[in-house]
């Protein structure tokens, strides 16, 4: 059998951090430093090739644009690999892992997602173990030669998540991401044990296409007692504004108020795209459930479902920037699970 070839995409992050010798603080190691650490990458029978994105960013520092540079590196190295490991800050990760899953499209390659909690080079590191699996996972193939894993992912402590539907739920525990509304892809422990019906899988005939249109004319409305029409005002008249994510309680409820009724209403009415999110980490939006959610519909809110916050920013971004103006057709697809993004029922 041939051998596997996996190329490691490394932005930067906690995993690829050192402490600064003057301050103490943690820094981003520059690549020099960073494969010192991993020595242990070319005992494996795994050809595995190292792919610096430089300088390295903490992950807060992560934007559409690093976004469109991680889609464009998979994309010009799509035939001399495998699959591909992207090493990454934790706290932006999932935005990532979900907007590579709809820049990707017909993607049937593994793109693992890995990071660490602590520095690769310092003691107790969990950075070594996620990585050398994440590797296994990326070069994973089934009795056809096909990967296993064909879609963008989060591999961290034992666990492989899809990309879109992951959470960061820990900013201390090893096990920090979570998916609340879907299962776990695969799990890691004396053996790698995959669950191939919760996989996604595209067309193999399919030819892989990019897209790095990214409009980033969104807004986040998280609703709270109290909250003031001057505040959700305010973000309504946002100029340039072209779609909000409506953060509600529950299963999709908000306060019945009329002022906040016209509000809705008329920024819809202005073709500005409003989404019902629940602010809950699991469960699915059911606008219509509760009398609290019919004012919503009758504004033209569309549902959410069950989609994370991550994966309806970055899917607003990346259908704005691929419709432009085209309103209706967008709507038409948020209504849809692209790539396994979220269940409709």
């Amino acid at each position: 059998m041939a051998t596997q070839k996996v190329l490691i995409i490394s932005t930067g992050g906690t995993i690829s951090m050192v402490k600064d010798k003057k301050t103490g603080a943690l820094r981003p190691a520059d690549f020099e430093e960073f494969k010192s650490f991993i020595p242990e990458l070319g005992a494996t029978d795994i050809d595995v090739e190292l792919h610096p994105i430089v300088p390295f960013i903490d992950s807060s520092d992560v934007d559409p644009d690093m976004w469109s540079q991680l889609a464009q590196t998979v994309y010009d190295n799509y035939d001399k690999y495998d699959g591909f490991v992207i090493l990454h800050g934790t706290d932006t990760m999932a935005y990532s892992a979900s907007a590579l899953s709809f820049m990707l499209e017909n993607l049937n390659k593994p793109v693992v997602f890995t990071g660490s909690q602590l520095p690769i080079g310092v003691p107790r590191s969990d950075a070594r173990e996620n990585l050398q699996t994440a590797i296994e996972i990326a070069a994973a193939i089934d009795e056809d030669g096909d990967a296993i894993v064909p879609e963008v992912t989060i591999f961290f402590e034992d666990r492989l998540f899809r990309g879109n539907r992951t959470t960061k739920k820990n900013a201390e525990h090893f096990f920090a991401f979570k998916s609340y509304n879907y299962p776990h892809l695969a799990q890691a422990g004396v053996h790698i044990h995959y669950f191939p019906h919760v996989i996604f899988y595209c067309d193999k005939r399919q030819p892989l296409r990019l897209h790095t249109a990214i409009d980033r004319n969104i807004a986040i409305l998280k609703l709270y007692p109290g909250i003031t029409k001057q505040m959700v005002h305010a973000i309504l008249h946002i100029k340039g504004l072209r779609a909000v994510v409506l953060e509600s309680y529950g299963a999709g409820n908000a306060p019945s108020a009329k002022w906040l009724y016209k509000e809705l209403k008329d920024a819809v009415d202005k073709d500005i795209i409003i989404v019902n999110k629940t602010q809950c980490m699991a469960g699915s939006v059911e606008m219509g459930r509760y009398q609290t959610s019919i004012n919503l519909l009758n504004a033209g809110v569309i549902s959410g479902h069950d989609i994370t916050t991550e994966a309806l920013v970055t899917k607003l971004m990346y259908l704005l920037g691929g419709l432009g103006t085209d309103t209706p057709r967008v709507k038409e697809l948020l209504e849809q699970s692209i790539c396994g993004e979220m269940t409709i029922e």
